[in-house]
């Protein structure tokens, strides 16, 4: 049965999947994938307050963690990529292959 949340998380996790895809620059990008970790953080709070465990807290941690140096090595990366390349279009990123 899908609660309200299930159906957010999913819409959220939809829409940062859809711009994931169809999105070209690269700071939107970033903010589609954190968008989607932010769904899945959000149906594992639900399932372990649901269920009365707390694994889904425990693994919520390591998902927070994960999007925080996800954001911090990305940005990093896109602000070099603009810094040399003026342009945070995603098909310059082939152009830094050896």
């Amino acid at each position: 049965m899908f609660l309200w949340s299930h159906r957010i998380a999913v819409s959220l996790f939809g829409i940062g999947l859809l711009g994931l895809l169809i999105r070209r620059n690269a700071l939107v990008v970033l903010m589609c994938i954190e968008l989607m970790l932010n769904a899945v953080n959000l149906l594992l709070i639900e399932v372990s307050i649901q269920r009365n465990v707390a694994e889904g807290m425990i693994l919520f941690v390591f998902v927070i963690t994960l999007a925080a140096a996800e954001a911090a090595v990305g940005l990093g990366i896109v602000l070099n990529l603009y810094r040399t390349r003026g342009s945070l279009d995603i098909d310059l990123f082939r152009k830094l292959r050896g």
